[in-house]
Formats: structure tokens, sequence, C-alpha cells
């Protein structure tokens, strides 16, 4: 579901985006925002969007001091600087009133809409079937089989023990096999 990067392709883009190019970064971005997207929309479905551009410019300002070589720990990384930035916005959000505006999205690359359409759909209804867990198990799967990290990098991202990563990932599983077993068992035939 997530991107591939080599890490040889990794490394010279992430040396090209620490000197400054665009190219570089590009790359960086087209690896990891899809799955960082999928990620913040479970944890925060209205503010996906804002949390992901407020951790792009962490993660710019932070690029310097970024060493790892491989993808995975870039994008675990990634994960980890949204998952402060929603923790931060949840206490911010407690503080202030929230103001709620809805936007149309465009489609101006000549993509056909019908397919967008359709492949948007079932990725929002996946994300909203995962939401609908428990807070700390819908984490822990979206980070795991969406953001593809390893379960050493999930437990690292949330602050807790592999072996509370492996149990909440096979309870949410079990939960969304539940979920979507209901789910068509009650869709008419």
């Amino acid at each position: 579901m997530t991107a591939m990067l080599t890490p040889e392709i990794f490394r010279d883009s992430l040396a090209a985006a620490k000197a400054g190019d665009e190219t570089g970064f590009t790359v960086l971005f087209r690896f990891a925002q899809p799955a960082l997207l999928r990620y913040l929309r479970v944890i925060s479905r209205d503010r996906a969007e804002d949390l992901a551009g407020e951790t792009w410019v962490q993660v710019v300002r932070g690029l310097d001091t970024f060493q790892a070589e491989e993808p995975q720990a870039f994008r675990a990384w990634v994960m980890s600087i949204a998952r402060h930035r929603w923790l931060d916005d949840q206490r911010a959000r407690g503080r202030r009133p929230e103001v709620v505006a809805q936007e149309m999205p465009e489609r101006t690359d000549g993509t056909d809409v019908a397919s967008a359409v359709d492949e948007m759909m079932s990725t929002e209804a996946a994300l909203a079937l995962i939401a609908r867990l428990p807070a700390d198990q819908a984490e822990v799967v979206t980070l795991r089989y969406i953001a593809d990290l390893d379960v050493a990098a999930t437990a690292k991202t949330l602050g807790k023990e592999p072996g509370a990563v492996r149990v909440l990932a096979h309870r949410g599983l079990r939960r969304l096999e539940k979920l979507l077993n209901d789910r068509i068992r009650s869709e008419p035939r």
C-alpha cells in the first residue's frame, strides 16, 4: 500500500534535500505523504491535512538532524513527528474554539474522475472502519499496516513496548474482521 524506495535512492534524495534540492525533497515527500495522510485521517479525521502540513514544516526544520540511512526509518521519523503534532493539537484544541470549513476537492491533473472517486471512497471506507477501533488499536493498525512501520518503529513512535504493539495489532485486526463481517451481513442482498 505504500511506495517503495530503494536505500540508494533514499540516501541520494536525503542528501539532496538536506542541501536544499527540491527534487530530493519531493522524492522523500512522495514516499511518506500517502501513509502520513492515512495515519492522520484515522487519528484526526477533520484535521489530517493541516496536521500533515505542520508535520512537513517540522520535517524540513529537522531534516539536517535526521541521520538514518533507510527509508523505513525516515517514514517512522515522519510518523513520530506527526503524532507529536497531533498531541500538541489535541492540547491546543482544548484551549480554543473550533472553526469548521468545508472545501470541495478539485481534479486538475487530467486523471479519470470516476476512478479517482472509486479509489477515494474505498480508501475512505477502510480508514473509517479502522477509525471505529479503540484509539490505541487504530493507531497501531494504521502505523503497522498502512504506514508499513515494523513493530519496533511503531513501539518507539507510540512510546509502547513491542509486545504491547503486537497485542494491540492482533486485537485490532480481529476487531476489524468482526466489524467487516458485521457490515457485510447487514448489507441488503
